[in-house]
This record gives structure tokens, C-alpha cells and sequence, in this order.
């Protein structure tokens, strides 16, 4: 739910979407009933389209901010790992979540390799049933699309004697159009939250793309799509007073469902979230092309767009996270980065550096953080956020606002 009244013009979808993330474990339960099977998946590069095709029901774990999970899973694997796949591992081997106990399989990409150390530990002591799709790390050399393209038809195979199906070129293509239509409506969506006078806010926007995790796909865009339409219809909220807020943009590592204690001191200070580049926010839905419905256009697809920045990239001047990066700045008139950053996740943390750099020679003030699920940093990082959003305030000030 929302920290705040989304506005004065009650959005009704918005309650449709939340309760149809209620109802759906128990959908997912009744499917299962009926012999269906359903393949939980980690990170960035797992193409839904193939389990989508293959009538599987994909479901994407994960939860934050729950300091007791990270414990649990600390047991299981070394504390220097990042507090999210602490967490992931604590939630798989308690069960405690609705999805977690309907899971027949966990398919985890090899982005982050953390999360790569996630599936054999969950396979060791938990008996999950596990399958692992290899990402290379020369990401834009030929050698490296080459290699996915084989290790995506070795996932492919497995998956089709997990689910007794064949893949189907029609099921293929069908699923490729579902998901593009869903990218679609939630950049959409992001566009709108920006405006001046939305009916959403940010965590609104964040909220529904975190729906997305669960609910039936198909049902899941015909939900965006009756609330764009709903959207469009309603008078633009009036009680808003634009340029009064800081614009804030937030990058880095990832916030995934239950994570709220920086969204939550952002807005509290009186921040407006206006946008991020998270993998597990909007990174995901962009620029994924498919050219074709074959299993070789679906891994080139994947390959060629923004990287996962665990991903090493060495070229910063034509480093296209940064360049997306920028654009998404631009699009969404932020006035301000902050760069959120899990403690013991190395990549993110390796690049915020030069992140800031780059940022700051563009004009952009840049805060970091790095944080955990505990509690016992909140009053610290509020510290910094008011300062960082009290030096946007002046610029804004002097600058005569936007």
C-alpha cells in the first residue's frame, strides 16, 4: 500500500491490481490442482517469454527489508554476501511467503554470481529442483552472444522436459507480444507518474510493476491497460503544487518488494521520486527487442539491451547503462541522483564511484548509500538524505526552480 493518499481522485484500478496480488496465491494453488506447474526465477536475464510459452506459471522471488530473513539465511551462506540474497535464501528455506511453498523449480541467471551461489545452496540444503541459464561476461563481443545463445538453448531443453512440453513457435510468439504490450504499458506508466499533476506517484508506478511479479500475465496487462485507460479519463490533481519537491531519481542495486526504508525517508523529507533504473523496477522493461520468435532472437534480444551492472563493463565512455542512465535523468526532468546500494553487492558499489563522477559533471548532485534490512541505520541515512535534498532545494532556489 502507499505511504500516502495517491491523490485527491480515487484510482480504482489501482485497488483491483492489490487485490488481485491478494487473490493470486490462491489461483496459483488451484492451477497446480490442474497439474500445472510453477518455476520461481532470480535476477535479470530469464526470459519469461520461454516460460510463458511453455504454460509454466512464472513467479519472481524475492522480498526485502525483512531483517529476521537475513538472519536465517546467514545461516546458509556467508554473510558477505549482499543482504538480498541473505534474504532470498532465508525466505526459500523458511516458506513463509504464499509463493515459496508452490514453487516445483528455481531457474536463476548467472548475472550476479551471488545469486548463481543462492541456487546451490538453496539445492543443497533445501532440495529445490534448480536450473541455471550461464550469462557470459563479455556481453558485446560475438563470443559472448554466441554463448548465450547457448546456454539459452540448453535452458530451453531443460525447461521442456521439466514441463513435458515442447516449445511451440506460435506459443512463442504470442507470449513475445504479451510481455512486449506489458513493457509498453509500464513505461507508460512511468511517463505519467512524472507529470506535474499525476493521478500516481512513483511508488504507486512501483508498486504495480512489483505485481507484475505474480499475478497471470495475461490478466496482468489487461489490469495496466484498464488503468492507463482509467488514467486518461480522470481530471489532472490540482492540490499538487509543481516545483515545490525535489526530483528525485534512484539508481544502483535493486529495492524489491517490502524494501520501503529509503522510499519511505525520501518522501517523508519531502523528496518527489520521479523515476529509477533498477532491476527490479524499470531496467527490466527496457529496450528488449525480439526480432523473432525463436530461441536464438529471444537470447539476442536479451544480450543487447542495458547490461546488469554486475556485469563488468571497462569502457565507461560507451558504457550504455551510463548513457541509459542519462536519458532516464532527462525524460523524467529529475533534479537529483541517489544512488542506493546493498551492502556486500561489489559491482554496484565498484561503480557508484565513477557513476557520481560522470553525474556531477553533467550537473546532477549525486548522494550514495549503502544500506541494509536492519533498522538501526534509518536516522543516519535520514541525516544525509535532508542534507542532499536540502542543497537541491537551494539550487533549485537559485536557479528560479523548473
Amino acid at each position: 500500500m502507499s505511504r500516502t493518499a495517491t491523490s485527491v481522485t480515487k484510482v480504482t484500478v489501482l485497488e483491483k491490481i492489490r487485490q488481485a496480488v491478494i487473490d493470486r496465491p490462491a489461483q496459483i494453488a488451484a492451477a497446480k490442482k490442474q497439474g500445472q506447474k510453477v518455476v520461481g526465477w532470480l535476477n535479470y536475464f530469464v526470459p519469461e517469454e520461454l516460460l510463458l510459452a511453455l504454460d509454466v506459471i512464472p513467479v519472481r522471488v524475492g522480498v526485502g527489508g525483512d531483517e529476521q530473513l537475513v538472519d536465517i539465511g546467514g545461516r546458509y551462506i556467508s554473510t558477505k554476501n549482499c543482504v538480498f540474497v541473505r534474504a532470498a535464501v532465508g525466505l526459500l528455506g523458511e516458506k513463509k511467503d504464499p509463493y515459496t511453498p508452490l514453487l516445483d523449480l528455481l531457474a536463476v541467471d548467472a548475472s550476479c554470481l551471488q545469486v548463481f551461489r543462492l541456487a546451490e545452496v538453496v539445492k543443497y540444503y533445501f532440495k529445490y529442483e534448480t536450473l541455471i541459464l550461464g550469462v557470459p561476461r563479455s556481453f558485446t563481443a560475438p563470443e559472448g552472444q554466441a554463448y548465450f545463445r547457448h546456454e539459452l538453448q540448453d535452458f530451453t531443453a531443460a525447461l521442456e522436459k521439466f514441463s513435458g512440453r515442447k516449445l511451440e513457435q506460435a506459443k512463442l510468439k504470442a507470449a513475445i507480444e504479451l510481455l512486449a504490450k506489458i513493457r509498453e504499458s509500464l513505461q507508460y506508466l512511468y511517463q505519467y507518474q512524472s507529470q506535474d499533476y499525476a493521478n500516481l506517484n512513483w511508488r504507486d508506478v512501483f508498486e504495480i510493476v512489483h505485481a507484475g511479479f505474480y499475478l497471470d500475465r495475461a490478466e496482468y496487462l489487461k489490469l495496466l491497460q484498464e488503468l492507463i485507460a482509467e488514467l486518461k479519463e480522470l481530471p489532472e490533481d490540482k492540490s499538487k503544487i509543481p516545483g515545490t519537491e525535489p526530483r528525485v531519481f534512484i539508481s544502483g542495486s535493486q529495492l524489491s518488494p517490502g524494501d520501503v526504508k529509503l522510499i519511505n525517508i525520501i518522501e517523508d523529507l519531502g523528496g518527489k521520486i520521479v523515476g529509477d533504473d533498477l532491476w527490479t523496477g524499470l531496467a527490466s522493461y527496457l529496450d528488449i527487442q525480439i526480432a523473432a520468435p525463436t530461441v536464438d532472437a529471444l537470447a539476442d534480444g536479451y544480450l543487447a539491451r542495458v547490461p546488469h551492472a554486475a556485469l563488468p563493463y571497462l569502457n565507461i565512455s560507451t558504457d550504455s547503462r551510463i548513457k541509459k542512465l542519462k536519458e532516464l535523468l532527462g525524460r523524467f526532468r529529475a533534479q537529483a541522483v541517489i544512488d542506493h546500494t546493498l551492502r556486500y553487492c561489489d559491482p554496484y558499489t565498484f561503480k557508484a564511484g565513477e557513476t557520481k563522477d560522470i553525474l556531477n559533471n553533467e550537473g546532477f548532485p549525486f548522494l550514495e548509500i549503502h544500506t541494509e534490512y536492519a533498522s538501526s541505520d534509518i536516522e543516519a541515512i535520514r541525516t544525509r538524505v535532508e542534507a542532499f535534498l536540502e542543497l537541491v532545494r537551494t539550487r533549485n532556489d537559485v536557479a528560479g526552480g523548473i
